[in-house]
C-alpha cells in the first residue's frame, strides 16, 4: 500500500505520535510529516530533540536529502499534552515498550491504537497495557542510522522499506486499514492475519545477522561473507526457526517474498538471509546492535536471540548457538570483553562446547 489521495483523505484530522524518534523513528516519522500528516515526535535523548528542533530531521537517502520540520518533545513534556492521539507508533526498544506504553497511555484516544513498530515480540506487552482493541503489531524491515542527533543515515529507500501489520487480537482489527495507509507513506505496507508469526520471522532473520555481527564489530555483509561466519548466522537463525515449530507458529514468508524456499524451515534462513543482503542493507550497515554498543547502551540481546533460547528451554531442547551469542554478548555488554573478530574462535568453541553434552547424551 502507498500513500495515495485516498489515504490523505482517510488520515486528514488524525493525530500522530512517533514515540521513540531515533535512526527508524525520525525516517518514518518525516516521512509521514512530508505527506502533511499531522505528527509529533516525543523522545528520551534530549540532544536528539534539541537537534530537530533546531534544524529539523535530517534525512540522508542512497540518493536524495530531505530536511523536515517536526514538533518533538522531550519525554518528560509529555505531560503538558492536552489533545490526545489517535495513532501512536512506537519504535523504542524493545526492552522500553511496557514503561513507554505506560507512558504515552494517558495520550491515546479512546479508540485510538499504540503500533508496536519493533523488533521482538512485543505485541503481548502492547495489548497489556494498552487493552486489546488498542493494540495493533507490527514488522519492520529498514536499514537506517543515527550517528548524530538528528540526523538519519537511511541506507534503504522507500521502496526497499517494508512493513507487516496485523492485530494481535480481532478487537484491534478495525485499526489495520488506517495505520497500514500511515505507515504506507514510508514503504510497502502488507496486512497480515498472522502477525505472530510474521514478527517470529523476523526474529529468526535477527537472530542470525544482529548480534553475531556485532559480536565481530563488523557490518552485516562482510560478516556473512567471512568464513565461516555465515554458517554460525545460518545455525542461529535454524534454532529460532525450531523454536517456531514447537510453538506452532507458521514459517512464512516476509519482505514480499514467494516460493517454497521462503515458507520451507529448511531453507527459510537462508533465503531471508540472502535477499536481506541483496536488497535491504549496504556494504557498510551495521547492526542496530552494534550501533548501540557504539554509544554505550544495551541492546536486545535478550529480547532477539535470548527469546530463541527460552522458547526452545521450554519444550526442553537446546539452543546451543544463540545461547553462545548471548553469553559473549553479555559479557561485552558488562565491558569483559571488547567487540572484534578475535571473538570468532571465542564463539565457535563456546558452541562446540555447549553442544558436546548433547551430542553425548
Amino acid at each position: 500500500m502507498t500513500g495515495d489521495a485516498t489515504d490523505a483523505a482517510h488520515l486528514a484530522g488524525m493525530r500522530i505520535a512517533v514515540l521513540g524518534t531515533g535512526a527508524n523513528g525520525s525516517g518514518i516519522g518525516a516521512d509521514l510529516a512530508r505527506a502533511g500528516l499531522d505528527v509529533t515526535f516525543v523522545d528520551q535523548w534530549p540532544a536528539n530533540v534539541e537537534a530537530i528542533r533546531e534544524r529539523g530531521v535530517r534525512v540522508e537517502l542512497p540518493t536524495d536529502v530531505e530536511v523536515t520540520e517536526v514538533p518533538v518533545l522531550h519525554l518528560c513534556q509529555a505531560a503538558e499534552l492536552r489533545a490526545r492521539f489517535d495513532v501512536v507508533l512506537l519504535l523504542v526498544k524493545a526492552y522500553d515498550t511496557r514503561w513507554a506504553c505506560e507512558l504515552i497511555k494517558p495520550y491515546v484516544a479512546d479508540d485510538g491504537v499504540v503500533v508496536g513498530v519493533q523488533n521482538g515480540m512485543t505485541a503481548g506487552d502492547i495489548v497489556d497495557i494498552m487493552g486489546p482493541h488498542r493494540a495493533v503489531g507490527a514488522v519492520i524491515e529498514i536499514t537506517a542510522a543515527m550517528e548524530e542527533p538528528g540526523i538519519v543515515l537511511r541506507h534503504s529507500g522507500h521502496d526497499r522499506s517494508w512493513f507487516a501489520v496485523g492485530a494481535p487480537d480481532p478487537a484491534s482489527a478495525h485499526h489495520l486499514e488506517t495505520v497500514a495507509a500511515v505507515l504506507g507513506h514510508a514503504g510497502v505496507v502488507e496486512v497480515t492475519d498472522d502477525i505472530a508469526s510474521a514478527k517470529w520471522m523476523k526474529l529468526v532473520l535477527n537472530a542470525a545477522e544482529l548480534v553475531p555481527s556485532a559480536i565481530l564489530d563488523l557490518s552485516i555483509a562482510d560478516c556473512a561473507r567471512r568464513e565461516g561466519m555465515r554458517e554460525v548466522m545460518l545455525e542461529a537463525g535454524d534454532e529460532a526457526i525450531r523454536a517456531a515449530q514447537l510453538m506452532g507458529l507458521t514459517i512464512r514468508p516476509i519482505f514480499g517474498m514467494t516460493g517454497e524456499s521462503a515458507s520451507s524451515p529448511e531453507t527459510f534462513v537462508a533465503t531471508v538471509l540472502d535477499e536481506l543482503l541483496a536488497g535491504y542493507v549496504l556494504p557498510h550497515s551495521r547492526s542496530t546492535v552494534l550501533q548501540d554498543w557504539s554509544k554505550g547502551r544495551r541492546a536486545e540481546v535478550h529480547e532477539i536471540n535470548g527469546a530463541v533460547v527460552e522458547a526452545l528451554a521450554r519444550f526442553g531442547e537446546p539452543g546451543p548457538v544463540n545461547r553462545a551469542v548471548v553469553e559473549l554478548a553479555h559479557d561485552i555488554e558488562a565491558g569483559r570483553r571488547v567487540p572484534g573478530t578475535h571473538l570468532q574462535p571465542v564463539l565457535e568453541a563456546r558452541i562446540a562446547e555447549l553442544r558436546r553434552p548433547a551430542a553425548s547424551a
